[in-house]
């Protein structure tokens, strides 16, 4: 844990290194170690936790490659405001009512792409929402029966002990314990967390530069026979229309009453992220070539088609060259969809643009064809540029297969894991997503991670090393009143739930809740509340809950970050339940 927090190695190195101490320690242990053996060590890497977060990020991956969440992020973009606390206050407001009712992990799966295209939008970090979103999930699953798998167990262990759990048993002190931690949570954790946005996020392409382009006006274009309006055609606000060819012949602004027809040819200058959503809705096409068979424009834009960014080499072959007359389609397999030059361009056709040292050129392909403009001397790639082009006819289905997931994980028709690996599978064939996106998306940060906080959490349970922790803590407090020992019960499981699994901590300390409310004459509702409470107090570790690791990739976390913004959070529910559980339940 000291090396996690530290951060001196990396978070593989550091889990590795703690597996294998584990390992050593417990082949050379005499006797069978409390029944610890190797199995059991390596077993985290087979979880069905791990396996469910990582297909539930490919999932996410899905979403985002057809940009299927677009309505519902601009609906609440709308209703949100400006501010980043009033932003927060909307979204995580609306996570945490879902998550009383539902999974927390499909609720988080849900708000991820949400969250991530509000900040890009409002021009905030991510990191500042992505955490709190999923603790707000954890708190608000916390104020029901079926709010969270750890409220089930413990009321299913509680029952076979002869206490039976209603579903809203526990709700006005979790309603109070979640309000508490919402405010840290909105208010607070903002300020704590810093900026993780990684080198791919600082230089985000296609903030405010703009390119030229040319749409192309098809048999089928939805541009086709649109008019324009005071000189301008509303349907593309977001670019500049800087001419119209038409046969040949350039018609320039101001457009007067002008309706688009077949085989116009629209000059524009547009951003990247313009020109992206314009591909992607189909407004905006690849541009043709006189060599093509088939006329680029006509065809669907394919699944694996990127978006890059290359910059013309002083003494490369292009130079002195028009965009058509340079034949890059054919020498580099990618299509020129955009030119960007820092001083002004002369007004005309695209195609007819001259090539100089320096240009910035918007190329789209397969992401083969732009890996091997690497070794291009021509063209130099900016690396971290390409992106893929989201695919909205997609959408639909994508939306679909995650919908029938959240269905059938929330119902309990097929446990979560399942269902997210058939949700995968539907994605790969559905054509949301193929297998490149899919391995980009699985950390190894995550995968290490797992496995060795896995290890150690076996350990403790089956050396019986977390009931002794639990215990030596009340035992300090003996012949102290109730509400004492009720409150160092809570911070023992506050603390080891940090370790453990969630669901360990609540099926091992039910029993001895019940145990000790009896042996000290408390009502053992009090305590059993008290196990729920603290189980579900799993925010100083990324390993704590799996939502945690959920948001962990995205949001660029590091494990001092949860220790950071997490431990207060723990403090302040042990803190509030100190108070409230005691008042609530008359001790």
């Amino acid at each position: 844990m000291i090396g996690f927090a530290l951060e001196k190695w990396s978070i593989e190195a550091t889990a590795l290194a703690t597996l294998a101490a584990f390992l050593l320690l417990f082949s050379l242990a005499p006797g069978d170690a409390a029944g610890v053996t190797y199995h059991d060590l390596v077993m985290g890497f087979a979880n069905p936790a791990l396996i469910t977060v990582l297909c539930l990020l490919m999932v996410g991956q899905a979403l985002f490659n057809t940009d299927a969440l677009d309505a519902p992020t601009r609906f609440l973009s709308r209703i949100s405001g400006s501010g980043i606390s009033r932003t927060l206050l909307v979204l995580l407001g609306a996570a945490a009512a879902i998550s009383a009712f539902l999974n927390n992990t499909p609720v988080v799966v849900m708000f991820i792409p949400v969250m991530t295209a509000i900040a890009a939008q409002r021009n905030f970090d991510a990191a500042k929402g992505l955490m709190p979103l999923s603790f707000i999930c954890i708190l608000g699953g916390m104020t029901t029966l079926i709010g969270s798998s750890t409220n089930l167990l413990v009321a299913d262990v509680a029952g076979k002990e002869g206490y039976e759990i209603g579903f809203f048993d526990f709700t006005i002190p979790g309603l109070m314990l979640a309000a508490a931690g919402a405010l840290y949570i909105i208010f607070v954790m903002p300020l704590i967390l810093r900026q993780r946005s990684g080198l791919i996020d600082q230089f985000k392409p296609g903030t405010g530069r703009q390119f030229v382009s040319q749409i192309e006006i098809t048999p089928n274009h939805p541009l086709l026979g649109i008019q324009s309006r005071l000189g301008l055609f509303p349907q593309l606000e977001d670019m500049t229309v800087m001419m119209v060819v038409r046969r040949a012949i350039p018609i320039r602004p101001p457009f007067e009453e002008l309706v688009l027809s077949e085989g116009d040819i629209v000059i524009v200058a547009a951003t990247r992220a313009s020109l992206t959503k314009a591909l992607s809705t189909g407004s905006a096409n690849v541009p043709s070539h006189p060599r093509d068979a088939e006329p680029a424009a006509e065809k669907e834009i394919e699944p694996d088609f990127h978006l890059a960014e290359v910059i013309v080499s002083p003494g490369s072959r292009y130079v002195g060259r028009t965009v058509q007359g340079a034949n890059i389609r054919f020498i580099e397999g990618v299509v020129v969809m955009g030119v960007q030059r820092t001083r002004r361009m002369q007004h005309r056709e695209f195609r007819e643009i001259r090539l100089e040292p320096g240009d910035t050129l918007l190329v789209g392909g397969t992401m083969e064809a732009i890996s091997r403009l690497r070794s291009s001397r021509d063209l130099v790639l900016l690396e971290w540029s390409a992106a893929a082009v989201p695919l909205r006819r997609f959408a639909p289905r994508a939306i679909a297969i995650f919908l029938a997931i959240v269905a059938l994980a929330s119902t309990g028709l097929l446990p979560i894991m399942v269902a997210s690996v058939l949700g995968v599978l539907a994605m790969l064939a559905a054509r949301c997503l193929n297998v490149r996106q899919a391995m980009r998306t699985v950390d190894s940060r995550i995968f290490m991670l797992v496995a060795a906080a896995l290890a150690g959490a076996v350990a403790l349970e089956k050396t019986g090393g977390a009931a002794h922790i639990a215990n030596s803590v009340v035992a300090l407090f003996a012949g102290s009143p109730a509400w004492v020992v009720l409150s160092a019960f809570f911070l023992a499981i506050a603390i080891l739930t940090n370790f453990l699994s969630n669901n360990a901590t609540a099926v091992l300390f039910t029993p001895v809740a019940i145990k000790i409310a009896q042996g000290i004459g408390a009502p053992p509702e009090a305590f059993i509340a008290g196990v729920i409470f603290a189980a579900n107090c799993s925010f100083a570790t990324p390993v704590g809950y799996q939502t945690n690791l959920l948001v962990m990739g995205p949001g660029h976390y590091r494990f001092s970050d949860f220790l950071k913004a997490g431990t207060p959070l723990v403090i302040l529910i042990w803190l509030t339940y100190s108070f409230v559980g005691p008042w609530y339940y008359g001790l």
